[in-house]
C-alpha cells in the first residue's frame, strides 16, 4: 500500500529547515511589531514610556540615514530608535541596539559621524 503527500506536505518535507540568528538573538512582537531581539523590544518599550512622559519626542524606529562618501551615496543605515531628548537639551540621539558589535558596524557608525555629526550610541 503506498501513502499519498498533498502538495503542500510535499514541500513542507522537503523545505529547508529556517536558520536561527547567528548572534542567538529571539524576534519578539510587541505592539504588533516584530523586532529583532527581546532586548530591541524592551528598549522599544522604555522608549514609548519616555515618549508618553514627555521626555523625547518625535520618536522614529528605523529612522534611515543615507550613507554619503565623497559626495556619493554608497548605501543606507537604518538606525533601530532616533527622537529629540529634552533631558539632553533637545539634541537628536540616535540608537542602535547590539548584542556584537561588527567591524562593518564600526565602519557605518564612522561615516554616520562624518556624514551628519551624529554618534550613534549602541546600547546593550
Amino acid at each position: 500500500m503506498t501513502e499519498t503527500m498533498t502538495r503542500e506536505e510535499y514541500l513542507a518535507a522537503v523545505a529547508k529547515p529556517k536558520r536561527g540568528n547567528k548572534f542567538g538573538a529571539k524576534r519578539t512582537i510587541v505592539d504588533g511589531i516584530t523586532f529583532d531581539s527581546k532586548r530591541e523590544a524592551e528598549v522599544y518599550g522604555d522608549l514609548k514610556l519616555l515618549e508618553l512622559a514627555g521626555r523625547i519626542s518625535g520618536f522614529e524606529r528605523q529612522r534611515k540615514f543615507e550613507l554619503i562618501v565623497n559626495g556619493e551615496i554608497i548605501g543606507t543605515y537604518r538606525a533601530d530608535f532616533a527622537f529629540i531628548d529634552h533631558d539632553q537639551d533637545g539634541r537628536l540621539r540616535v540608537i542602535d541596539v547590539k548584542g556584537v558589535i561588527t567591524r562593518d558596524f564600526r565602519r557605518v557608525r564612522k561615516i554616520i559621524k562624518a556624514a551628519y555629526n551624529i554618534e550613534v550610541e549602541i546600547w546593550k
